[in-house]
């Protein structure tokens, strides 16, 4: 359970180092057994600690002393549609909410995006914790590892936390080219 909690508390830590989400901003949760531990809600991505580690059941039961993440019926949507999934990674890289804003699919800019994630969907927005974007981000995880949420950020899943994370950093190293490139047309 201490190194599930690790490494929950690194990844999110990274994310927050690395740009892809702000402090308040994004969650992450690894599935173990029927337990899912998920960052709590109201903490802080770069500040994340073990005492900050909610856990709930799959069936929704709260197990730990604190309050998981609003965002957790997308967390536990998408893990009761997809067995083969241990991790879900949920952030709001600055480039990929800018590229929702203007197309409906992520462009398979390089190799390693075509390899990696082959397809990248983005969604119609849904308010942030709702039913509404659960039952749609776990309805597009039956065919797709991740997702771009109109204005709200990305949703990847993995067999591990390290495999959801790295798939979160290439949607958002391809929505940084796109960029780039849409930038520089307009020039």
């Amino acid at each position: 359970m201490r190194n599930v909690k690790a490494k929950l508390v690194y990844y999110s830590r990274l994310a927050h180092k690395k740009g892809l989400t702000g402090s308040f901003g994004g969650n992450i949760s690894v599935k173990v057994k029927d337990y899912i531990f998920i960052k709590a809600t109201g903490s802080v991505m770069e500040e994340m600690s073990y005492s900050q580690v909610a856990v709930m059941k799959i069936d929704g039961s709260i197990v730990s002393a604190i309050r998981p993440s609003s965002e957790y019926r997308l967390h536990l949507s998408v893990y009761r549609n997809r067995e083969d999934v241990r991790a879900v990674v949920h952030l709001h890289p600055p480039y990929s909410i800018t590229l929702s804003m203007f197309e409906r699919e992520v462009p398979m800019l390089t190799p390693e995006a075509q390899l990696y994630l082959s397809k990248v969907p983005v969604l119609p927005f849904k308010p942030a914790g709702s039913e509404d974007l659960a039952r749609q981000v776990s309805e597009a995880m039956k065919n797709y590892d991740a997702v771009v949420l109109e204005r709200h950020g990305i949703v990847t899943v993995g067999r591990t936390l390290r495999e959801a994370f790295y798939k979160a950093e290439l949607v958002e190293e391809v929505s940084r080219l796109w960029y780039q490139k849409f930038i520089a047309s307009r020039e």
